[in-house]
């Protein structure tokens, strides 16, 4: 560890917006890289100047213990489930509100300690599921809603002690979990039409580059280019 560098954590470090996200973070921090699979974060973590890993499944528990101070957690992991609301049962709204929010609450109360002491910053890798609801998507947009709400609360509460809280939406973005998606729905996939995982995690620096004195509170990106309308 390299004690001159700020402390970083992101979660779902192993792959798509969060690994994106660690690497960037990676030039200047000491990033946790957090996940559940120990080898492929051993992998990450070789590839950063300094950087450690944070091995937990942020749902089951229990959580590595955490440093006495942080000064940026991102919260990237999550999970994209369910039909419409006529074909989606109690138990996939339980699990995808327990990877997309509930463990979301549980590490940042378990961090808040950390972050008060460093006057640190939360970012929260929201979508733009979060802002505007789509049918068929009703149970991840639910869990992006909660989210944007958690974020906000968060903000307001911690103002006071320093912390700065910021949500970040990006619109479909080239990742696995967007290959899933697009394949259960039945189109083709171009990624043409798809952010790079590397455009948000640009976003999440921007966020991390803003002086102290200011907050951006909420980030929206979308793809440039729109599939033709059918």
């Amino acid at each position: 560890m390299d004690a001159a560098r700020p402390i970083a954590l992101v979660t779902g470090a192993t792959s798509g917006i969060g690994r994106a996200v660690a690497l960037e973070l990676g030039r200047t921090h000491h990033v946790l890289v957090g996940g559940r699979d120990r080898d492929r974060l051993d992998e990450l973590v070789v590839a950063l100047p300094s950087a450690e890993s944070f091995v937990a499944d942020l749902v089951t528990g229990p959580l590595p213990p955490l440093p006495a101070t942080l000064d940026v957690l991102v919260h990237s992991a999550g999970v994209e489930d369910g039909s419409t609301i006529e074909h989606t049962d109690r138990a996939t709204w339980e699990a995808v509100f327990a990877a997309n929010v509930f463990a979301v609450a549980d590490l940042t109360r378990l961090a808040l300690p950390a972050l008060r002491a460093a006057e640190g910053l939360v970012i929260t890798i929201n979508s733009g599921a979060g802002l505007a609801a789509a049918p068929g998507g009703g149970v991840y947009a639910a869990s992006k809603f909660a989210l944007r709400a958690l974020t906000d609360a968060l903000r307001e509460e911690e103002r006071p002690n320093g912390v700065r809280v910021s949500s970040v939406h990006p619109g479909r973005t080239d990742t696995a979990m967007q290959r899933r998606k697009v394949e259960r729905e039945g189109d083709d996939y171009d990624t043409r039409l798809y952010l790079a995982p590397e455009s948000v995690a640009a976003a999440v620096r921007t966020v991390v580059d803003l002086p102290p004195g200011g907050t951006i509170e909420t980030l929206s990106i979308r793809p440039t280019r729109r599939s033709p309308v059918r």
